[in-house]
């Protein structure tokens, strides 16, 4: 039983990857630290570099994990992930370290109090650190979440990223579509067509170049603005 000032856990945390090896242990150590954290559903989308091997070595028998052969998408891991989570919440993880579970006790916050259904968190509020890197990125991702508020009427600031935390029943309620990276703009559609209340905080951000394993580029923000259209305009 947790204790009066231990949050319970009561979150179902999936991680789609893909040739991780590097970091994927020490991100999983993170997780699990986490008070939040019942569960850690791992999707290994095809990986070749021997992430498999360290996918055997995670004895903590929270973690359960599944392969894609051959490789699917994010989207479609995340699918996997989001079919087997069992907690009251749910959210994505990055095994790339790029984002930090430290930051959990933000994002649960408005779900627990009963203010909202869903939580994004955005690399743009707030003072928490961020690592500079890619202006064209920035310019990129803030293109596609305006373009994805003027159809959906939300106003986020960050809706690519990776740390949206929802309430089971939201997550009930969705047909997810996407096998790719086009998720991102086809979950925050369909969530704002199901009129949750939706809240935003402020996250930390450690993101990586390429040269260290960084994967989405000009392709993927091409197929995010197909799915912008498909997934608000044309429905």
């Amino acid at each position: 039983m947790a204790s009066p000032t231990q949050p319970a856990p009561c979150l179902s945390v999936v991680m789609p990857l893909y040739n991780e090896r590097a970091t994927l242990a020490e991100v999983v150590d993170r997780v699990l630290d986490s008070p939040f954290c019942a569960e850690v559903i791992i999707v290994d989308d095809a990986s070749t570099d021997g992430t498999d091997e360290i996918i055997a070595g995670l004895s903590d028998p929270r973690v359960r994990s599944f392969r894609h052969d051959p490789n699917q998408g994010k989207g479609a891991a995340i699918r996997k992930g989001f079919n087997e989570a069992t907690a009251a919440f749910v959210i994505v993880q990055d095994a790339d370290l790029e984002y930090d579970p430290a930051d959990y006790g933000e994002l649960m916050t408005p779900l627990l109090d009963g203010r909202a259904d869903v939580v994004y968190g955005s690399r743009f509020l707030g003072g928490r650190p961020h690592r500079v890197l890619y202006f064209w990125h920035m310019v990129g991702n803030k293109f596609l979440t305006l373009l994805s508020n003027m159809f959906t009427n939300l106003n986020l600031t960050d809706m690519e990223t990776c740390y949206k935390a929802v309430r089971r029943e939201v997550l009930d309620s969705l047909v997810l579509e996407e096998p790719r990276f086009g998720i991102e703009p086809e979950l925050t559609g369909k969530i704002a067509a199901g009129r949750w209340r939706v809240y935003e905080v402020g996250i930390s951000y450690s993101g990586r170049t390429y040269e260290e394993g960084k994967k989405i580029g000009w392709r993927d923000g091409v197929a995010a603005l197909r799915c912008i259209f498909k997934y608000n305009l044309l429905r």
